[in-house]
């Protein structure tokens, strides 16, 4: 079994807590750009030829006041019009170039990622979304990955761009005054130094900025999507005060990171441009004494002025990159997550006609959240070809957990499951699913049409198959009765259908999907007497020549088995025919004399 690194979440308000990792996780994204070399290429020419432009602007200024200015000559001023004019062609053509490159690589680059993490997300098992919010992996998909979109798109280059410009205009100082120069590189440390300091606080902000936009993400998908339950309740007012709480929360933290690089930029700028102050005055004295000409020192201040908004502009741009590596730890932190459920490294092939023979042999599971209680213990069933066999037990005796590690959603602790003899873990996942259909409880209508709905079953089936499942699952009436029959929209989680009718739409997939052995999570709870009469119908001539598994509390179905095995706690207590448990007495008897009683008073089925 693989081994899966968990996700620790910073406690809310917790400020102290130090990022795992540094601006250089931004390197990771190496192998998203590693397809587009050309663009990546590109990218760097135009960015080149735009900074070599404007640095040349400072030796047509320095040129302009030694020969023009100073000696009167109107030609060269002429000339020196007609070749801003060139230079300022060149730099808007590449401009224009630099742009299209990085914006396009950021669109790219983060349409890729998103693809990747979604890929990956679809590949983690169950236990994995025991652990991990819903909206935390969304707020993932989105938020973080649109910061990835403004570093690739427009920050990375921007940094590139005025790191090229500090280090051609560092040169250009040099050539133009070699003593002036120096005092320039005197001043680099003492910006830098609080450029790290608050760049790393910045970091940390960034880092906990992303987790509190998640916390705000997933209460907001959690009280929309439970929109009836909320109103139902009238929590309207707790739900109000707990988001605002969340939304505060996140708003103080980012008031903390705006602080940061507010005060990051101020200092850079403040020593940046007090030194240039200081530049120019000890300039002014090497002119009047004869060192450099007023060219040379209108070039040195032109350099100086480039060199320093570029170190300002970098240091504005280490903030979005801090924050954005925030975003790419978050995100690839996601994508490091291994799944449980691996495919073998030699998978053993299915035959292409199964028996259907399912057996559980000394199974002991407990549920990764739930590590202290195990949710089978020691369990054995074997169920023959075709043979139709219902679980019945109290809440928590373990009926939903077989469905769980039959499909595969988990593997046991001890014991093995097998399918006709070969062992689940043998077997590719998708090969195992393939063969089994599933009618949960709570049955999953997508926000589509039924057409696509039904078809999840089996997505290459024509439109006669779907129709054919529909009318076997009694959906196909309500269903031409809708607005635009089967093409209507059915809404947001099938909001505009019934819960039975949902049921029915659940049961109609898993008839189209024709498997070797059928799932029943309490497939008819949801049906009014005359819908579940239609459906068990439907469900006797499905489940004709199958290997058949229902959670059952209603007596019709539990009747209708071949075996009845009775759970409790993680184990078989007792199994046989409905007549013969209730002769036996026990748990079966109980649960089925309160159900006997609470119908003859019109009370609700178990």
């Amino acid at each position: 079994m693989a081994r899966k690194r968990k996700i620790d979440l910073p406690a809310e308000g917790d400020e102290t807590l130090p990022p795992k990792r540094k601006i250089g996780e931004l390197r990771r994204l190496g192998r998203f750009l590693k397809p587009y070399r050309l663009a990546v290429v590109g990218a760097f020419l135009a960015l080149t030829v735009a900074a070599g432009t404007v640095l040349t602007i400072g030796q047509g200024v320095r040129r302009l006041v030694d020969e023009g200015f100073a000696a009167g000559n109107i030609d060269l001023l002429n000339q020196a019009l007609i070749a801003l004019l060139i230079i300022v062609v060149v730099l808007a053509g590449a401009t224009y170039a630099r742009f299209y490159f990085v914006s396009w690589l950021g669109e790219r680059v983060v349409a890729d990622i998103r693809k990747a993490v979604f890929d990956h997300t679809l590949r983690l098992d169950p236990a994995f979304y025991e652990t991990m919010r819903v909206g935390e992996v969304m707020s993932r998909l989105t938020a973080d990955t649109t910061l990835i979109q403004t570093v690739v798109g427009t920050s990375a280059s921007m940094a590139l761009r005025n790191v090229l410009l500090v280090i051609g205009g560092l040169v250009m100082l040099a050539v133009t005054s070699p003593k002036l120069t120096l005092l320039v590189l005197l001043v680099v440390p003492v910006v830098l130094v609080p450029i790290l300091f608050f760049g790393r606080k910045v970091r940390r902000l960034s880092r906990e900025s992303q987790d509190r936009l998640a916390d705000v993400g997933s209460y907001l998908d959690e009280s929309i999507a439970n929109i009836r339950t909320v109103q139902a309740f009238n929590h309207e007012a707790v739900d109000r005060s707990r988001f605002a709480d969340r939304a505060e929360d996140m708003f103080r933290t980012s008031v903390q990171r705006i602080r940061a690089r507010a005060a990051l930029t101020a200092v850079v700028i403040l020593l940046v441009f007090g030194a240039i102050g200081v530049i120019l005055w000890m300039g002014g004295r090497e002119v009047i004494s004869g060192g450099i000409s007023a060219g040379d020192l209108s070039a040195f201040i032109f350099y100086a002025i480039v060199v320093a908004s570029s170190v300002g502009a970098i240091s504005e741009v280490i903030g979005s990159l801090q924050h954005a590596a925030g975003a790419v730890e978050r995100l690839f932190e996601l994508m490091d997550m291994q799944p449980n459920i691996l495919p073998p490294a030699a998978p053993v092939s299915l035959p292409a006609v199964l028996d259907g023979r399912v057996t559980m042999e000394n199974v002991t599971f407990r549920y990764p959240s739930r590590p202290e209680h195990p949710a089978l213990h020691d369990f054995t069933l074997k169920v023959a070809p075709g043979e139709t066999v219902a679980l019945v037990g109290p809440s928590g005796a373990g009926k939903t957990t077989v469905f769980q590690l039959l499909l595969r959603f988990y593997d046991p602790s001890q014991g093995r499951l097998t399918l006709d003899g070969i062992d689940l873990r043998e077997l590719e996942p998708g090969d195992l699913r393939a063969h089994i259909g599933l009618v949960p409880q709570e049955p999953v209508v997508f926000s589509a049409d039924a057409w696509e709905n039904i078809r999840y079953g089996r997505p290459d089936a024509t439109d006669d198959e779907v129709r054919a499942a529909a009318e076997a699952a009694s959906a196909s009436g309500f269903l031409d009765a809708l607005p635009e029959g089967f093409n209507t929209f059915l809404g947001e989680k099938g909001v505009r259908l019934s819960g039975g009718q949902r049921q029915r739409i659940a049961i109609a997939r898993a008839i189209l999907r024709d498997p070797k052995v059928l799932i029943l999570d309490e497939a008819t709870s949801a049906l009014d007497a005359e819908s579940e009469r239609a459906v068990q119908t439907a469900l006797a001539g499905l489940m004709q020549d199958r290997t058949t598994l229902v959670i059952a509390h209603r007596l019709a179905t539990v009747m209708a088995a071949d075996r009845i095995v009775v759970l409790e706690e993680g184990r078989i207590v007792a199994e046989g025919t409905h007549d013969a448990l209730v002769t036996q007495g026990g748990l079966y008897a109980r649960l089925a004399e309160l159900q006997f009683d609470l119908n003859q008073s019109g009370g609700a089925a178990l």
